[in-house]
């Protein structure tokens, strides 16, 4: 029993291992968290995208991308802009400097984990869905705000 309970926490520690590695590595190469990188890379695919739409996009609350947004402006990687048509409007758009973090940034590890589960049949998607779910449980993690971002570095 207590080999099983460690063979289940080996197996986060290594889940949280080899996020906090990608996370370091894509710090070095563009200097980004995940979490800002997921955010420029909603900019780039939304169009002209609100903060809010942004927000929902990334299931990260309007607050904490609002803290991400503030830091991409003051390293110039995005503009804000009042709507012509609607003035409360605010549209964020990314500066040449933002697109080009986006074309040379590496795929977050999520789009890596995306394309292995999705390549997985739809019951052992189910059951790996499940077995996490438990476990986040288990860890009293229910209530943690958290978005489909795996990094293992501060969210900002």
């Amino acid at each position: 029993m207590a080999d099983l309970q460690s063979d289940v926490l080996v197996a986060l520690r290594r889940i949280m291992r080899a996020s906090s590695l990608h996370s370091r590595k894509l710090g070095k190469s563009v200097g980004l968290t995940v979490p800002q990188l997921v955010v420029i890379r909603a900019i780039g695919h939304e169009g002209l995208p609100s903060a809010s739409e942004v927000a929902r996009a990334v299931s990260l609350s309007q607050a904490t991308v609002t803290t991400i947004l503030n830091r991409l402006e003051e390293r110039g990687l995005l503009t804000r802009e009042r709507s012509t048509q609607d003035r409360r409007r605010v549209i964020l758009q990314l500066t040449e400097a933002g697109s080009a973090v986006l074309r040379e940034a590496p795929l977050p590890l999520q789009d890596t984990f995306s394309g292995r589960f999705d390549a997985l049949s739809q019951w052992e998607q189910h059951q790996i869905v499940s077995a996490l779910a438990r476990v986040a449980e288990m860890m009293d993690a229910d209530g943690i705000d958290a978005a489909p971002l795996l990094d293992g570095a501060d969210v900002v």
